[in-house]
C-alpha cells in the first residue's frame, strides 16, 4: 500500500519560486546541493526543474504535416546451403539397453524435429 503517512503532504511550488531556485544554482561558482538546501527543498528536485526549463516546450517542438516516407531497403535473397553439402543430422537415443540410431537429411531439418516432439512426448 502505497499511501502517505497520516497529516503528509505533497508541497507544491510556485512557477515564480521555482524559476528563483532554478535561477540561483545557474550562477557560476554555486552548488546545487547548497542552493537547495538553502530554498528548503530536495537537490533531485532542484535537478528536475533545472532539465524542465533547459528543454523545449512541448509547443517549440516542429511538427511536419508530411507523413513519413517509405524507405525500402535492398536485402540480400536468402541463400540455403545445397543439400549435398549438409551433413546428415545423426540422433541416438538410449532408454535402459535399448538404443536406437536414426539417420535424417539435413534438408528436412523441420520434419526431424517434429519426428523428435512426437517421440519424446
Amino acid at each position: 500500500m502505497d499511501q502517505a503517512a497520516p497529516g503528509r503532504r505533497r508541497r507544491l511550488h510556485s512557477a515564480e519560486f521555482k524559476a528563483q531556485a532554478v535561477q540561483a544554482s545557474q550562477q557560476p561558482g554555486v552548488s546545487m546541493a547548497a542552493v537547495a538546501m538553502a530554498h528548503g527543498i530536495n537537490a533531485n528536485l532542484l535537478r528536475r526543474w533545472v532539465h524542465e526549463k533547459a528543454r523545449p516546450p512541448v509547443a517549440a517542438l516542429a511538427v511536419s504535416d508530411k507523413p513519413a516516407a517509405f524507405i525500402e531497403l535492398p536485402m540480400p535473397a536468402p541463400s540455403a546451403p545445397p543439400a549435398s553439402s549438409a551433413e546428415p543430422i545423426r540422433i541416438e537415443v538410449r532408454r535402459g539397453s535399448t538404443t536406437i540410431a536414426v539417420t535424417w537429411p539435413a534438408s528436412a531439418a523441420d520434419a526431424c524435429a517434429a519426428w523428435m516432439r512426437e517421440l519424446l512426448r
